[in-house]
């Protein structure tokens, strides 16, 4: 395992929505034997509300506040060496205070999931706010590819069985 990994245990798992994060995150921290943390589900919990609802009532902008006060707390108990895997929300990584907490205190992972992968998988699902307009979901993809392409890893993922990118995972230079 890498010195920086074993100093800051924290593996965090980026890409657009549908890529697989928190499923894949599951599997990876169980196999590593380390905690997981879905952020999305963290932030919803403490809030009593989901996302949508916090788009809702509160907007965007408080939501992203809110994500960013979760990945703080979490960077906190992996500067102190407790092991997590962490799932970001989809747009967690394209903020910039995010993206500099994140690279110094662990490692991040892109889970690259090609467009057409990620709007079949979350087409019917109603729970996320910024999927409703097809146009602006394409453009948000576009945008935010961007902002994961900035990860130290990046691992392609599509339709294999979600054990296939954990596999991919364990492969990188990083253990």
């Amino acid at each position: 395992m890498i010195l920086k990994l074993v100093r800051t245990p924290g593996i965090y798992l980026v890409g657009f929505m549908g890529s697989g994060k928190t499923t894949v995150g599951r599997l990876l921290a169980e196999r590593l034997g380390w905690e997981f943390v879905d952020l999305d589900e963290e932030v919803e919990a403490e809030q009593k509300a989901s996302i949508a609802e916090l788009f809702e009532r509160h907007g965007e902008e408080h939501f992203r506040a809110l994500e960013t006060e979760a990945i703080r707390q979490h960077v906190k108990m992996v500067r102190g060496g407790r092991p997590l895997v962490i799932a970001l929300g989809g747009g967690a990584f394209a903020r910039e205070e995010n993206y500099d907490l994140l690279e110094d205190h662990g490692v991040t992972i892109w889970l690259d999931c090609p467009f057409e992968v990620a709007r079949r998988r979350i087409e019917d699902c109603s729970t996320r706010p910024l999927a409703h307009d097809p146009v602006k979901f394409a453009e948000l993809y576009e945008k935010r590819v961007r902002a994961y392409s900035r990860a130290a890893y990046r691992v392609t993922t599509a339709d294999e069985p979600p054990e296939v990118t954990v596999a991919a995972i364990a492969k990188l230079p990083i253990f």
